[in-house]
């Protein structure tokens, strides 16, 4: 008779693991979103590896689109429902009546370095030359003003700027001579094999962090207001996907070498160091890049208005530093 109900108790045990495991499955909720980058937004794809999406009740389809524009499109399109976009785009957007909103920003500086040629040895070398970016409006964009301007560089006027598409795009039109330049992220120029160059200046070597809102997660106002829940599990992932990037740097490195098919140590090495100290702990907004962004965009608009709280809401990343959350994550 124990016996009996010793293997009764064991199969009710069994049954409720069942059920339980078959709700969980259920109870995932699918949302398509986006990243544009293969080593800053690494930690979206990192959720993807380490389960962190389906920790927090998300059946995540992860689609790679490579610049801001083409992101912002697919979001006002209903493609994607939260997306990683820079804040300039997000900008540009906003001008133009697009009701986008950045909810957490994971990189709030722009890490780039304005790679030339060998033959480009001062600012003045640059003059009347092209450099290359992958669209107007992207995050290239922003970075190839920025440090044409801290060279005493006027873009367009002293040095022309074109479109010339994503990074591999990059890369080729900088080997036949078609730009003498591009701005990068840090550590891609170790894979600039055969290709004579020179690093002319990088953000990094501003004696004042260039602040910049350039890896954020971004959805459309009406998005948020029906599916809050939804944006801050996303959120909650990315946090934890971040502190596992931080901490984890070997695991890291294997997975971002699996999904950019590289296994070049140095570039490894190096993009690991630099975004585990870019990424954000508490992925709030900058306000002070951002304002920098609205006027840049109304510059462009005339007439138009725009103001901070019009593209920014980082309310959830504060609800979650409030309750804890990220407190807990750290601890781990």
């Amino acid at each position: 008779m124990v016996k009996r109900c010793k293997g009764w108790r064991e199969i009710g045990l069994l049954l409720l693991v069942v059920i339980l495991g078959s709700s969980d499955g259920e109870a995932q909720e699918r949302i398509r979103i986006s990243y544009s980058a293969l080593d800053s937004t690494a930690i979206w794809y990192i959720a993807v590896e380490k389960g962190f999406y389906k920790k927090h009740g998300l059946d995540t389809e992860l689609i790679f689109i490579p610049t801001t524009t083409t992101t912002i499109a697919s979001l006002m399109a209903g493609d994607v429902k939260v997306a990683n976009a820079s804040g300039g785009g997000v900008a540009n957007a906003a001008v133009g009546g697009v009701s986008l909103v950045m909810v957490g920003c994971y990189i709030n500086t722009l890490p780039y370095e304005l790679v030339v040629h060998e033959s480009v040895k001062s600012a003045e070398d640059l003059r009347g030359k092209s450099i290359g970016i992958s669209r107007v409006g992207s995050a290239s964009d922003v970075a190839a003003r920025v440090l044409l301007k801290a060279l005493g560089l006027e873009p367009i006027k002293d040095v022309p700027i074109l479109q010339v598409g994503g990074s591999p795009e990059r890369a080729a039109a900088f080997r036949t001579g078609k730009i003498v330049g591009f701005p990068s992220p840090p550590g891609i120029i170790n894979l600039a094999k055969g290709m004579p160059h020179r690093v002319l200046i990088s953000t990094a070597d501003f004696q004042k962090r260039f602040d910049f809102p350039f890896i954020c997660a971004t959805t459309a106002k009406s998005y948020l207001t029906s599916h809050r829940d939804t944006v801050k599990r996303v959120l909650m992932a990315l946090i934890e996907a971040t502190h596992f990037f931080k901490t984890r740097k070997e695991e890291s490195k294997k997975i971002v070498a699996k999904y950019m098919r590289q296994d070049n140590e140095a570039f490894l090495e190096s993009m690991h160091n630099s975004y585990a100290k870019l990424y954000e702990r508490v992925p709030l907004v900058t306000r002070e890049g951002t304002e920098i962004q609205v006027k840049e965009a109304l510059a462009r608009r005339a007439g138009a208005s725009l103001r901070v709280e019009d593209m920014v809401d980082d309310g959830i990343v504060r609800e979650l530093e409030k309750s804890g959350f990220i407190d807990m994550v750290y601890k781990q």
